[in-house]
């Protein structure tokens, strides 16, 4: 993986970010030995990293989060180490922030510290959900965010996805989707992200080059 070391995941509600940034952090532990993941969403209550605080600690990925430990609360509460996690250049970090524009508020009080380090800042598209099944929409977001968080976004991941239900037209339909933002915005699609078994059916040499294979860490075996 040759990202950068702090790596900032962001998406539209229901892309799939948290996700995302869970499988990232775990991958990035394979390779680094200091590995946090901080959790910024203040916007979305449910399926935060945060969730998985056990299993990150487990594995030795160190969990920043709201200082309110309630998840049943949505207090706009920051990590008081947060600017540790930006600046500190032994430990890869992981961001994972707010699903929206008013989510990527956060990031605007931390972005001229982030300017000053070498970050990327990965925005998660999933072309099944209706605000992002089309370039317009997707390239509406990717906008607002950017202005919103005073940070440019430099790969684009596509997660196009329906849970347990994606099939592999889904996967290549996002493909499609995320190459013409590419085109339009001159950002390169840095990941094809899908679940393991749809990953194991994937042919498109496209998508195989970029392949990154996810486990649902976020979602209990029960939920569909």
């Amino acid at each position: 993986m040759l990202d950068k070391r702090l790596v900032i995941i962001i998406g539209h509600y229901g892309s799939g970010k948290s996700e995302f940034a869970v499988n990232y952090a775990v991958k990035m532990k394979e390779n680094h030995e200091f590995v946090s993941i901080a959790d910024l969403d203040i916007v979305n209550p449910y399926f935060r990293s945060r969730e998985k605080r056990e299993f990150f600690e487990n594995i030795g990925v160190k969990v920043y989060d709201s200082s309110i430990r309630n998840t049943a609360v949505d207090i706009p509460a920051l990590p008081a180490e947060l600017m540790g996690v930006i600046l500190n250049p032994n430990s890869r970090s992981v961001l994972d922030v707010g699903g929206d524009p008013v989510g990527a508020r956060v990031l605007a009080r931390y972005s001229e510290q982030i300017k000053n380090v070498e970050y990327d800042m990965f925005f998660v598209i999933n072309g099944r959900r209706p605000e992002t099944s089309t370039v317009e929409g997707v390239l509406k977001y990717l906008k607002l965010i950017e202005a919103t968080s005073k940070l440019k976004i430099s790969g684009l991941i596509n997660n196009t996805h329906l849970l347990k239900d994606t099939t592999v037209e889904d996967v290549e339909f996002g493909h499609e989707l995320t190459k013409k933002v590419s085109w339009e915005t001159d950002i390169p699609i840095r990941y094809e992200a899908c679940i393991k078994d749809t990953a194991l059916q994937i042919t498109n040499k496209e998508i195989l080059e970029k392949l990154f294979p996810i486990n649902l860490y976020m979602r209990e075996e029960w939920m569909s």
